[in-house]
């Protein structure tokens, strides 16, 4: 109730600063260069200034307060983030985050990113053959090669597990704890600039800790299951995990029509215990159209997870402003599968395989009508349609989801289980550098209704911390 709660005086919150930030427009564009200066002339006279009171205190720089939900379940993360840039960027453009949150259930959330990105590689710059440049002639997204070194703890101290395959009942769920450290780094190249095409790769390490969850409303795992119903349950070798993928980004139909699509495979390699060793490979097609013709909402790669500049090397850099008379609608389908490869008898441990229902453990909302980490199993397949549409001048949308998806212990299996349905409706906020935040109520499921309260962990257009399976 308390997430539901802060969601929607969040709502409340930015519709407050959308309908006054015309009159503090003009004093913005003076706010002083540095941060101290910002807080001094908009915090110290936040009625008067209460648009960059909030960017100051929530984006930035070097320290603002780090806001966003942790694993469902697990509460409200608040805390503070740092963020750095180097000042020589001729030939790399360096960036370093740090952040640290904790929620009321005594969750927490630790990490460093650092970011390099290649600046002798230019973004390319469209050439217009007569009159000002069209927002359709832009670029929606293009490739640059960027690496990234991080390292990063959570601990969960609420997590569900209901068993595994699609024949799981509700009654059957349990709780545990768990402790992941992951530390790695990735980087990607482009290689075809005309579909925005680029390839990856990444290496993790993970180390993995699996504890008991007293005084929920219903058993600890271990008290109804076993290391064979849960395999990975009495122990939790050390994972080599690496990954090798092609994503490609195009749009057609003068920007309209956008592609998102990502082909990844990764080997997880148990060091001290072979037999949980597996392969997994992922398939996400995404397409979205935008119903007038603004861009698609991507993640800003050459960004950390705690920063939402645009250009850091500009004399005042800011993150993205949101404008009063923009009116966005998008309508999009996704195809996405999870295949796993288990050679000889070898099993993937339960808190490594993906999960449907409400959200899973990366925020991710699938099946949302259904309880969070409901069905569990290693292979997946989802199909999703979804629609979102600002309201009038304010920062705010209405998005509507339908889910048909299904798990499978076996590969083959997919095609013979059942199909999985579940809609749901709700706001979003989607303003400048501000936090994303969504309330989405669920619905048409067999085990009736759920309400979801999200503030996304990354600022908008910040990237994406390592997923944690």
């Amino acid at each position: 109730m308390r997430r539901i709660l802060f969601t929607f005086m969040s709502l409340l919150f930015a519709a407050t600063l959308w309908a006054q930030q015309d009159t503090t427009s003009n004093a913005a564009k003076q706010d002083p260069a540095d941060e101290k200066g910002k807080f001094t002339k908009n915090c110290l006279s936040f009625f008067q200034h209460a648009v960059g009171c909030a960017e100051v205190l929530f984006t930035g720089q070097p320290l603002h307060i780090a806001l966003g939900s942790l694993a469902p379940q697990n509460g409200f993360g608040a805390g503070l983030a740092f963020v750095g840039h180097n000042k020589d960027t001729t030939n790399w453009q360096i960036s370093w985050n740090a952040d640290a949150v904790a929620s009321n259930n005594a969750s927490w959330r630790a990490g460093l990113y650092v970011k390099f990105v290649d600046a002798r590689m230019f973004v390319p710059v469209p050439e217009f053959p007569s009159g000002p440049p069209q927002e359709a002639d832009v670029p929606v997204y293009a490739e640059q090669p960027v690496f990234n070194l991080y390292a990063q703890a959570i601990s969960l101290n609420k997590l569900t597990f209901f068993g595994l395959g699609p024949g799981t009942s509700a009654s059957g769920r349990s709780y545990f704890g768990m402790t992941e450290t992951i530390v790695g780094g990735n980087a990607v190249r482009p290689i075809y600039e005309r579909l925005n095409m680029g390839l990856y790769g990444e290496i993790n390490g993970r180390f993995v800790d699996i504890r008991p969850s007293l005084n929920e409303p219903s058993p600890s795992i271990e008290q109804i299951y076993t290391p064979v119903t849960a395999p990975g349950l009495a122990s939790q070798p050390f994972f080599l995990q690496l990954g090798a993928g092609i994503r490609m980004r195009p749009s057609a139909f003068n920007n309209r029509l956008h592609f998102n699509y990502d082909f990844a495979y990764r080997p997880f390699i148990a060091v001290s215990d072979s037999s949980f060793s597996f392969q997994r490979l992922t398939f996400d097609l995404y397409q979205e159209y935008s119903i007038y013709g603004t861009h698609m909402r991507t993640a800003r790669e050459t960004n950390g997870p705690n920063d939402c500049l645009i250009d850091p090397t500009a004399d005042q850099p800011r993150c993205p402003k949101s404008t009063s008379n923009a009116v966005e609608g998008t309508i999009g389908l996704r195809a996405f599968t999870s295949l796993t490869v288990t050679p000889g008898g070898d099993t993937v441990p339960f808190y490594f395989q993906p999960t449907l229902g409400g959200s899973d453990i990366n925020g991710n909302n699938l099946l949302s009508s259904y309880q969070d980490y409901r069905f569990r199993a290693p292979n997946l397949l989802l199909f999703r349609e979804n629609f979102e549409h600002s309201l009038g001048k304010l920062p705010l949308g209405i998005a509507l989801q339908a889910d048909q998806a299904k798990v499978a212990l076996t590969r083959g299996d997919l095609g013979s289980n059942h199909w999985v349905h579940s809609y749901a409706a709700g706001l979003t906020l989607r303003a400048g550098g501000f936090p994303i935040v969504s309330l989405l109520f669920a619905f048409g499921g067999k085990e009736g209704t759920h309400t979801i309260a999200n503030v996304n962990t990354s600022l908008l257009g910040g990237s994406t911390r390592p997923s944690l399976f």
